[in-house]
């Protein structure tokens, strides 16, 4: 595997590097750069790598000068991380790293992979600010992965765009010739009960998909808009007699001893175990999406997570909860209504009925 460093990082590595050759395997070349983020009124270091075959992005977060002592240890795991993030089969994976071979590092010379390079640090650095801004200290090496679901390769024909991620996972089974998703998963149909009716979707999702990841997907597929605080219970049967409460940060703490901080914790530890895991959106409103499993696929292979399906629209944001929505919905569907000019340009571009597109199977692109 070769990779070229950029001026700024050979002089924090300290090594003398050669200038890189033209590379005629660039699905196992790979430019690299040491840039900083500003995030929470200070700086903190990125590393980001862009493919030169596929532009695909890897990038690590907080990555210290005394950090890249290890560089080559740290960069083989963010790669082989940054695939199975995305849920690419771990034996293309382990193929791709193996067909690449030994480390080969190189002075960057070319203009093109500078300039995809320092694009690609500045879209992480964006994504940190709106994900991470405020955490002191962490290590991340898939915080790149949200760059790869952006469109490239447009400004001069539009008709050559393509999103890095797509290109990566076609390079791969063709380089190795195996499936490229193969992974365990699980198809959820998840309810909210609005008393008038009730809004459904069905849902696929990573068996090994984190908390974190499942609340942005349910905030994509019902519409919200991620303003409120959240939990997910776990639940054996009873649904007041929840075997786990888990709970998106330590303030949550202050009002539940009892409950679980979700990091590190997957949907898999709970599912197929437990029969029900209820999602509790907006704890003023207390919007409960009932999640059943439907059932497990054990060898998936197609991209998630993905909607299947979905009927009945969601409430706009702070309705006041079921019964407001009861009433905020009667009052819509009256034009007559005293109220409802005032309530219409309260609920903005909010329609009683799904939009087709809203209803249309589609792969959910949401990452924490």
């Amino acid at each position: 595997m070769k990779i070229a460093m950029t001026k700024k990082l050979v002089d924090a590595v300290g090594v003398s590097a050669p200038a890189a050759p033209v590379n005629d395997q660039p699905i196992f070349s790979w430019t690299a750069n040491w840039t900083t983020v500003w995030s929470n009124h200070r700086t903190e270091d990125l590393l980001v790598l862009v493919n030169h075959a596929t532009r695909f992005t890897v990038a690590i977060y907080q990555v210290k000068k005394k950090d890249l002592k290890k560089l080559e240890e740290m960069v083989k795991k963010a790669i082989a991380n940054a695939l199975l993030f995305i849920n690419i089969n771990p034996e293309v994976v382990e193929e791709y790293m193996r067909l690449a071979g030994e480390f080969e590092w190189a002075r960057n010379t070319n203009r093109q992979t500078a300039s995809w390079v320092t694009k690609a640090g500045l879209e992480c650095c964006f994504h940190i600010g709106r994900q991470y801004n405020g955490v002191e200290k962490m290590y991340s090496d898939t915080v790149g992965t949200d760059v790869n679901y952006h469109y490239v390769n447009y400004a001069k024909n539009i008709s050559g765009e393509f999103m890095p991620y797509q290109a990566m996972v076609d390079a791969l089974a063709e380089l190795t010739g195996k499936p490229a998703y193969k992974y365990r998963a699980f198809e959820l149909l998840v309810t909210l009960d609005l008393d008038v009716y009730k809004a459904e979707r069905r849902i696929i999702v990573p068996a090994n998909m984190s908390f974190e990841r499942l609340h942005a997907v349910l905030q994509r597929v019902f519409a919200w808009k991620d303003y409120h605080l959240y939990d997910f219970a776990i639940h054996a049967g009873e649904k007041d007699q929840p075997v786990a409460r888990i709970v998106p940060d330590a303030q949550c703490l202050e009002y539940d001893e009892k409950a679980v901080l979700m990091e590190g914790h997957a949907l898999e530890e709970y599912l197929p175990a437990y029969s029900q895991i209820l999602y509790t959106y907006d704890l003023g409103d207390d919007w409960e999406h009932d999640i059943q499993l439907v059932q497990v696929l054990e060898d998936y292979d197609k991209e998630s997570p993905s909607l299947v399906e979905a009927s009945g629209q969601t409430p706009p944001e702070d309705v006041g909860g079921v019964g407001g929505f009861v009433k905020f919905r009667s009052i819509m569907l009256n034009p007559g209504h005293p109220e409802y000019e005032a309530m219409r340009t309260w609920a903005g571009y909010w329609t009683p009925e799904l939009s087709d597109w809203a209803q249309r199977p589609q792969v959910i692109h949401c990452l924490t």
